[in-house]
């Protein structure tokens, strides 16, 4: 044999003899930079050569574990306590082994949806700031250097086990530019506030409707699918597209919650209940693959657009088309540790479906979280939030949830954008004030009122607040949908 060839023929030798015995590999979202979520057990699984015993060692812990007939193994390492000490994280199987680097200890969150959530970093800097605005974050790209922020950013065609254990990057430079705004602004907020490392995870297809971040059993498994004949309201959208490739991989990866920016794409199909319903599956589903029926589920009113001035030969839009759906969206507030941040007060140009402020958004889904998960005093989750009436001669009384330091309007500007209509609910412009944390609606032409709406249009602006600088979501007393939803 020639020096040449029998040279290679040992190569390819040696390289057979690797792949046959370098069987020691993790899931893409397990790497170097990562943070680890604490407070809770954090599994660490992987693949192996069958039955090999399986040491992993972090900080002071020790754990062992034995790869099955499949190779597949998992195992818990204790309760962490937050840090931004860079650590070693190292696996070994056999003679095999693999050392991650640079881990922090802190909280951990995964963000999902469509383009608004996907909605990368790099389109600030190349939108034009408005005159008389201060806080447009348009260099928060060069600025951004905090080392205790990690973002990681799924591509479903990269989810496959990396030998050289990246997909985790500081918050900084092209890493970065390419993240999801909302995800990051989420994220900053968080960091400000709680002073622990935070790990964001974003997994989100422009475009996308909902039906495909789960499988379809997700969906048949709800009495409310298995009723249903006709064919408008059965399940498709080619479920279960997006939940194989980038959102099952992660599982059971530690986190603290969930973040949601979906629904335009449904919101064109001028779906309601159904939608809803949808939610619910899917909210459902997460919490099953991460074994935690209560994980928290924070999610965005789909942004203010002109909906009504779409041409489409199967649909027709109206200005309610939007608040209808946002009212199905307000639906899923029915599940536990759920909570909605509005938008209305964030679109100024409605013919844009990817208003340019994310950073506001990404605030408020942070709120929630502080409010309602970390139970951070003094901070309200989300703005005025309706939750009764009552009728008063001739006029309503409403209640509020989520009032904050108070009830108020617009600086500087009455009520506006609440109508009032009496039992044969033709609905007529009222005259709305705030008293003793209530809101009083009335109109001279309607004595004897039933019911009232408030920013019931896809144009309607922003005009009850909290105090606390967050808008009230649109709403309606007679949501026909509420004694449907269960």
């Amino acid at each position: 044999m020639k020096p040449i060839i029998k040279i290679i023929w040992v190569n390819v030798l040696l390289i057979l003899a690797f792949s046959l015995h370098a069987q020691l590999s993790l899931p893409k979202v397990l790497g170097n930079n990562m943070v680890l979520q604490q407070g809770q057990p954090v599994p660490i699984w992987g693949y192996a050569k069958a039955g090999d015993e399986i040491t992993i060692k972090f900080n002071k812990q020790l754990k062992t574990t034995t790869a099955d007939s499949q190779g597949n193994w998992k195992l818990y390492l204790d309760k962490l306590t937050a840090s931004f000490t860079p650590s070693q994280l190292s696996i070994t199987s056999g003679t095999e082994t693999i050392i991650l680097n640079n881990i922090l200890v802190g909280e951990v969150w995964l963000c999902s949806g469509q383009s608004n959530m996907e909605y990368a970093m790099r389109k600030l800097a190349k939108t034009k700031m408005p005159v008389g605005v201060t806080d447009w974050p348009i260099n928060e790209v060069e600025q951004a250097h905090n080392k205790g922020l990690r973002i990681f950013l799924v591509d479903r065609k990269k989810m496959k086990p990396d030998p050289n254990h990246e997909g985790w990057s500081t918050a900084e430079d092209s890493a970065l530019k390419a993240f999801s705004a909302v995800g990051y602004f989420f994220a900053k907020k968080l960091y400000e506030q709680l002073k622990v490392p935070i790990g964001i995870i974003s997994s989100a297809i422009p475009g996308s409707r909902i039906e495909p971040w789960m499988p379809k059993e997700a969906m048949t498994a709800l009495p409310y699918f298995q009723q249903q004949t006709d064919a408008s309201h059965k399940v498709d959208g080619d479920p279960g597209k997006f939940y194989s490739t980038m959102i099952e991989p992660l599982a059971p990866f530690a986190i603290k919650g969930f973040l949601w920016y979906q629904g335009e794409s449904n919101c064109f199909l001028n779906e309601r209940l159904q939608y809803a319903y949808k939610m619910k599956a899917l909210i459902n589903q997460w919490r099953n693959i991460w074994n935690n029926n209560n994980m928290p589920f924070y999610y965005v009113q789909i942004a203010p657009y002109a909906y009504s001035t779409v041409k489409d030969s199967l649909k027709s839009y109206t200005q309610q088309s939007l608040p209808e759906f946002w009212e199905a969206q307000s639906l899923a507030l029915n599940i536990p540790n759920t909570a909605m941040v509005a938008t209305v007060d964030l679109n100024p140009n409605l013919p844009d479906l990817h208003p340019v402020n994310k950073w506001d958004v990404g605030k408020r889904l942070a709120l929630c979280a502080l409010s309602k998960t970390y139970h951070i005093k003094n901070v309200t989750a989300t703005g005025p939030l309706y939750s009764n009436m009552k009728i008063a001669g001739n006029q309503i009384e409403l209640g509020f949830d989520y009032t904050g330091n108070g009830l108020t309007s617009k600086v500087g500007q009455p009520l506006q954008g609440f109508e009032i209509a009496g039992a044969d609910g033709k609905y007529v412009t009222a005259t709305a004030i705030i008293q003793n944390n209530k809101v009083y609606v009335s109109a001279e032409a309607i004595q004897h009122p039933a019911n009232v709406r408030y920013n019931w249009s896809e144009a309607a602006q922003a005009s009850l607040y909290n105090k606390d600088g967050l808008p009230a979501l649109p709403f309606r007393t007679d949501n026909p949908l509420i004694k449907q939803f269960k």
